[in-house]
């Protein structure tokens, strides 16, 4: 399962795949319908390979959450998100038995569920190990070459 270059965007249904940069931020493309959108540096931007939820021994990565689920249902779709809490939790637990009830809400559990019902859709998913390497130096590359471009000086023009 590669997530490196997926994005969840506050504000915007669903996730996207990164898929270019632009001058003002980058370009990225839903998962949902297809449609490209340009974000802004100021969006409030999280790729899944850097989301972790808390349990009782510290926090698990959302990939290997994921991994999990796809392990439990051997690749094929979760239950729904919006099944009632009980059921939610219920099924939860057995994907990852120490999760800290205090801290992962019921809303988290259904996001997590919804995005991996969404990747599953796209074939994203699967039982290997994660591969979440270099997804720090994606990461800082992106960063990089959004500010270098945000820097540059105007070229001067002859009167």
């Amino acid at each position: 399962m590669n997530v490196e270059k997926i994005l969840s965007i506050s504000g915007k249904p669903g996730l996207f795949e990164l898929k270019v940069q632009t001058r003002s931020g980058f370009v990225a493309e839903s998962l949902l319908d297809g449609k490209k959108i340009t974000v802004g540096m100021k969006s409030n931007v999280s790729l899944l390979s850097e989301i972790s939820m808390y349990t009782h021994t510290g926090e698990k990565p959302l990939v290997e959450i994921l991994r999990a689920i796809a392990i439990k249902e051997n690749e094929g779709p979760a239950i729904s998100h919006k099944e009632d809490n009980a059921k939610l939790l219920a099924y939860f637990v057995d994907v990852v038995p120490d999760y800290d009830e205090d801290r992962v809400y019921p809303s988290d559990i259904k996001k997590v569920l919804n995005w991996y019902n969404m990747l599953q859709a796209k074939g994203m998913v699967s039982k290997e190990e994660p591969k979440v390497e270099n997804a720090e130096s994606v990461k800082e590359q992106v960063v990089e070459e959004v500010k270098a471009k945000a820097e540059k000086p105007k070229a001067k023009t002859k009167k």
